[in-house]
């Protein structure tokens, strides 16, 4: 059972027969599963791939959708749920209404080569996006998806960030004012960690050992680990976040792990926020949660 935000809009089984009109190329991959039920093979990386295009089409009206290989390519309906939970989220400050159109103003942290946050936050909601990394080739990648998407064209804008030590710095202008930032951070430790985890969950998936473990279909070191994982990259962003509590109404980031919260929670603390807030999310047997702080008195 879909356990996926009221909002989300796949909270439905996927309807095969509609999706591969959308993108022809999936139909290769549909077949009839155990239960007589269309469906594809979802440890294979290609279908994944068309199927994820033919989401983008059917559901957000999306022209072009390419990312380059050994890339991450991203579950839509999670990356979906996320957009909709800080929609609440600006919705508590906006009294009880979801804010929309190009006034609501997000910074994607890692904005990543598939530019998912912006295509789904612009499209539901109408919001206009920046969307920074750190990896040159992830950046022209979603510099390509904004050029090729006429409704993105003036609504999203894609930035490097030249600097491994940086989060908001160069990003970040000095007149700019930004409802809220979002980021889904690097969250193992090593390429070593990725990989046990990625094959604990094809173990679960398929109380199989036999399947060799694909890290989410792809993925860069910088998509999917970094040094000390989510804690460090997490209390580095909240550090920095303190230099630019003027210029954001909100600053937002996933937390996959439920132990890394007592370590983020005393670093923010250090920062002094005016409010604090934790949403949980589920997603089917995933739990993950989003940690959000404000620094300005009229976010409530």
């Amino acid at each position: 059972m879909k356990t996926l935000h009221k909002r989300n809009l796949h909270n439905d089984r996927y309807d095969f027969k509609e999706l591969t009109k959308s993108n022809t190329s999936l139909e290769q991959y549909v077949s009839l599963n155990k239960y007589d039920d269309l469906s594809i093979d979802f440890f294979n990386a290609d279908a994944v791939l068309a199927l994820n295009k033919a989401l983008l089409s059917y559901f957000y009206n999306l022209e072009f959708w390419e990312i380059p290989k050994n890339y991450l390519c991203p579950p839509i309906p999670g990356r979906a749920d996320h957009i909709h939970y800080i929609a609440d989220l600006l919705k508590e400050s906006n009294r009880g209404t979801i804010p929309k159109g190009k006034a609501v103003k997000v910074l994607d942290i890692g904005v990543g080569a598939n530019c998912i946050y912006p295509i789904v936050g612009n499209s539901i909601y109408g919001w206009s996006f920046t969307g920074s990394d750190i990896d040159e080739d992830a950046v022209n990648s979603a510099k390509d998806i904004v050029k090729n998407n006429k409704s993105l064209n003036s609504n999203v804008n894609i930035l490097l960030q030249t600097s491994s030590d940086d989060i908001f710095k160069n990003i970040i202008q000095e007149n700019d004012k930004y409802s809220l930032t979002i980021c889904n951070p690097p969250f193992h430790k090593s390429k070593k960690e990725a990989i046990a985890g990625s094959k604990r969950k094809v173990n679960n998936l398929t109380k199989s050992k036999k399947r060799k473990a694909n890290l989410n279909f792809g993925g860069q070191n910088n998509e999917l680990w970094c040094k000390g994982g989510e804690v460090v990259f997490i209390t580095t962003m909240i550090k920095q976040s303190e230099i630019y509590k003027n210029n954001s109404i909100w600053f937002t980031t996933l937390v996959s792990k439920k132990e890394s919260l007592d370590t983020i929670y005393k670093e923010l603390k250090k920062v002094n926020p005016t409010q604090i807030k934790t949403i949980n999310m589920s997603q089917g047997n995933k739990q993950s949660r989003i940690v959000a702080w404000s620094f300005q008195k009229d976010s409530k």
